[in-house]
Parts: C-alpha cells; sequence; structure tokens
C-alpha cells in the first residue's frame, strides 16, 4: 500500500525516475547541513548535486523486490525522502536506509511523515521488526528517532564514508518493534543505499 498524502502543505508519495535530480538537492544539502563537524568541511564541500543525481536515477529506474523509496513534496517540491527494504546484512527484518529532509523544512513534521511511511510499509511487508544506522555523533537524529520509538541496541561499527581516503566515522545502530508476524527466513538483499543516518 502506498501511503496517501495529508493535509499540511504536503504529501507523501512514492519516488519516481523524475525526481532524482530533486532528492539529490536534498541529500547534499542534508549532508551538509547534518554533518557539519562531523564529517571534514572538505569532503561535504566536495559533494556535488549532479553526482548524487545520476545515482538516484539509477536507483529508481531499477526494480528490487520489497525496496521503496518514498519523497515528501511540499509546494511543488520534493523536501525530503525516505527509502527502504529488507535487512542488507543478512537479518531478519526490515531496514531504513536513509532518510533526510531539506534543513528548511526540518522540524515541521516531514521526517515524521516519512518515518511512519517507511515503518507502515515495512511492517505491511511481514516484517517483524526493523533497523536504521546512524551517526554516533548525530545527537538531533538520534534524539529525533528516539522520539518516534526507536531505541539503540548497543550495535556501532565505522561507516567509510570516502573509500578512496579511507576515512571513516563511527555509526551506531537502532531497532523499533513493527508489531507485525515475522516471515520465515532471512531477508538479505543487495545494499542499494547507504544506511540512514538522517
Amino acid at each position: 500500500m502506498s501511503p496517501a498524502g495529508s493535509p499540511g502543505g504536503g504529501a507523501v508519495r512514492p519516488a519516481v525516475p523524475q525526481d532524482a535530480p530533486a532528492i539529490a538537492v536534498v541529500h547534499v544539502a542534508t549532508w551538509r547541513d547534518a554533518y557539519a563537524g562531523l564529517l571534514p568541511d572538505d569532503f561535504l564541500a566536495g559533494l556535488v548535486v549532479e553526482d548524487w543525481a545520476q545515482r538516484w536515477r539509477g536507483r529508481l529506474a531499477a526494480t528490487v523486490a520489497g525496496m521503496f523509496t518514498f519523497v515528501f513534496e511540499s509546494g511543488g517540491r520534493v523536501r525530503g525522502f525516505v527509502s527502504g527494504g529488507p535487512d542488507r546484512h543478512g537479518l531478519a527484518g526490515g531496514e531504513v536506509f536513509a532518510i533526510y529532509v531539506d534543513p528548511d523544512c526540518q522540524g515541521l513534521g516531514a521526517g515524521g511523515r516519512l518515518l511512519s511511511a517507511a515503518v507502515r510499509t515495512l511492517a505491511e511487508d511481514g516484517f517483524a521488526d526493523a533497523r536504521l544506522w546512524v551517526l554516533a555523533g548525530n545527537q538531533p537524529a538520534r534524539g529525533f528517532y528516539e522520539a518516534q520509538g526507536w531505541r539503540p541496541d548497543g550495535t556501532e561499527k565505522p561507516w567509510t564514508y570516502d573509500r578512496d581516503a579511507g576515512r571513516s566515522v563511527p555509526e551506531v545502530r537502532y531497532v523499533r518493534d513493527l508489531g507485525a508476524p515475522a516471515r520465515a527466513g532471512g531477508h538479505g538483499g543487495p545494499g542499494g543505499r547507504r544506511p540512514g543516518r538522517a
């Protein structure tokens, strides 16, 4: 079931390939805002919107069973997105791969609506629980997830954000019970996105 739009000047809907450039703009703007002080300034300054747009065109054009991307659209503009699907690390359960909201729209409910759409979709797909990853130092995002019912499970690992230079930062895993019956078997799949660190 696709999430429906709701009042408040915006709507959550499934992403289409034509959304790639707008998603890329949000992606880069949010990284530069949320990761300032967490990732080096030179790395953030070097992010290129068109490079991300090309990646998103490929991801949105590909059909991978169980994987989804939704956007939050307001005033005719994409202002945020969320992606998810089966856990990419071979564990039973679902995963929110990424969720980002335009810095100008944060605190207005778009992030909660996107995350709720992802949780609802994973539950409807039969997953009993879900995971997401967030930078250990990203306290605003961690507070947001905790307010939405997620909790850290004590798992931490390095996230290599710059493979060419081998630079990494720690990220922690959050989990949430979806209240859905567990599926039989595992749900590993190809990693189409980096873990969520909104």
